[in-house]
This record gives C-alpha cells, structure tokens and sequence, in this order.
C-alpha cells in the first residue's frame, strides 16, 4: 500500500504521547482527526495545540481514515479497537501491549476487512529528533514508515514476528519500568525495617547513583505510574505466554498501583512513594 502524502488519519486517542505523535504527522503535512466525544478538557485543548480536526465520534473518524493510529493505556487498547469495529483501512496499534494482546486486536480488526499493522514508541513524546522510535511490524509496515520519515518520530521496521513490534516494547520496557519498581519496592523494604538510613549510607559507597536513580523512579511513578499498571501485567502476560517466570512484573504492576498521583511541594518523591507502598499494603 502506497499512502500519499494527504490521507487523512484518524488518532485515537490524544494524550500527552497521542497529541505529539500527531503533531508530528500534522507538521509532515497530513490531516489527522480525532474525536473529542467522552474526552476531557485537556485533551481538546491538546489537539486543538496538535493541529487535529475534530469530527465528533469515533465511528465518523472510521468512516473519514484511510489509516488509523491507536495511542492509548495499554488496559483501553482492545476498548479503542472496538470503537471503530467495521474499519476497513490501515489500523496501526502502538500500544504497550503484549504480542497475544495485539494478536487479539488484530483479529478484532481484520475480521471485518480492516488491515493491521503492529507498533511500539519507546522513548518520551516526541518533540525534537533522536529521542523517540517508532517500532513497526506485520506486512504493510512500510507505510506507517513513510508517514513518519523525517519527523521526530523516528519509525523502525522490526523483521521477523508479525507482532515484533509489541515484543520489543515488552522486553524494553521489562527492564526500564520493572527495574523502576524493584528499585522503589528496595527503597521501601528499608524504610519499612527502619535501615533507611543504612541503606543510603552503602548506596553512597558502593552504588553512588542509586539514590538519585530512585528518586527519579518516584518522580515517574507519582506523575504516570497509574498508566504502568496496564503495562507491566502486558508485560507478565507476554513473559508467561514465552514460558518465563511472570511475577517480577506481576510485582511490579502492585507497585505502581499502590503509587500516589501526587506528593507534597518540596516533599521528595521518594518519601511519598514509599510511604503508600507500606501505608496500602492489603
């Protein structure tokens, strides 16, 4: 499939990473829609600052798309698929999803004439270029490719396993947000057996960075950890799936879930953090 440079794309749905991916494609000169039904302030005033045009609902963006990129939490990704049932374009999920989770969606779209290429971001909003990939896979990758050459979402065709893409994802980010939480659960145990300070004082000696590490783990986790939930139980689900042990992210899903959304100004985050994994123990 050849996608010429003025197929309208559908984007469900703009968050903080949704609305940069589109700004992305907007700034490439491409029409990319969006449907602000059931959405909140923010993100109309997100894709409004992204150049989307609104059409309403998700259904009329199916009807209007020659391509539709999904960008959401994992846990709403086969939810967001069902909202344009009966798509028959290019459906991209680049979702942090397992590869039996994209396999799901895949059939969900395909079953009903749609096409279905699997992705993976890895890296922050993208904004300037060198910071964020773009992993792609399945036959018609090449597409999604060209839509995004050449903007700061840099894409990657990943060879092999229709849903490579996802796989990478998994394994990428089983080390990044999963060390996060083993970090932060460390940090915890210490301050639950009262050797906080112990701890601080060997880190300093044998491991100077750990401290600082942590507490940039604690700042992530308050601000978006409620979004890595949904990931790490994917990422168990694919580590089980491969016949390897599924708790380490089980864990870590806990972790994240028992995180608060926000800590006291000046308070470091780490105090907080540690505080609710003890404080919220079942």
């Amino acid at each position: 499939m050849d996608t010429p440079k003025t197929t309208a794309i559908g984007l469900l749905h703009p968050g903080e990473m949704g609305a940069a991916v589109g700004r992305c494609l907007t700034n490439a000169g491409h029409t990319v829609l969006w449907a602000s039904e059931g959405r909140r302030t923010e993100t109309t005033t997100r894709a409004k600052a992204a150049g989307l045009i609104d059409v309403g609902n998700a259904r009329e963006m199916a009807q209007n798309s020659a391509v539709i990129l999904s960008v959401c939490p994992p846990h709403a990704a086969l939810d967001v698929a069902w909202a344009v049932h009966g798509f028959t374009g290019l459906y991209v999920d680049a979702n942090a999803i397992s590869p039996g989770t994209a396999r799901e969606v895949a059939q969900l779209i395909i079953s009903n004439g749609g096409r279905y290429v699997d992705g993976g971001i890895i890296g922050p909003p993208p904004v300037e270029p060198g910071n964020t990939r773009l992993y792609l896979s399945g036959d018609e990758a090449q597409a999604i490719h060209d839509l995004f050459d050449g903007t700061p979402l840099e894409p990657r065709i990943t060879e092999g396993a229709a849903m490579g893409a996802s796989a990478v994802k998994m394994a990428y980010a089983s080390w990044t947000k999963g060390s996060a939480a083993l970090l932060l659960a460390a940090r915890a145990l210490a301050q639950a057996e009262h050797v906080e300070e112990a701890l601080l004082a060997e880190w300093e000696l044998s491991q100077p960075h750990l401290a600082a590490q942590a507490e940039r783990s604690a700042q992530a986790a308050v601000a978006k950890g409620w979004r890595w939930v949904g990931e790490m139980e994917e990422i168990a689900l694919c580590m089980g799936q491969a016949g390897l042990p599924d708790g380490f992210h089980q864990a870590a899903a806990e972790i994240f879930r028992r995180c608060p959304r926000s800590s006291d100004a000046g308070e470091p985050a780490t105090a907080a953090v540690t505080a609710a994994l003890i404080d919220n123990a079942p």
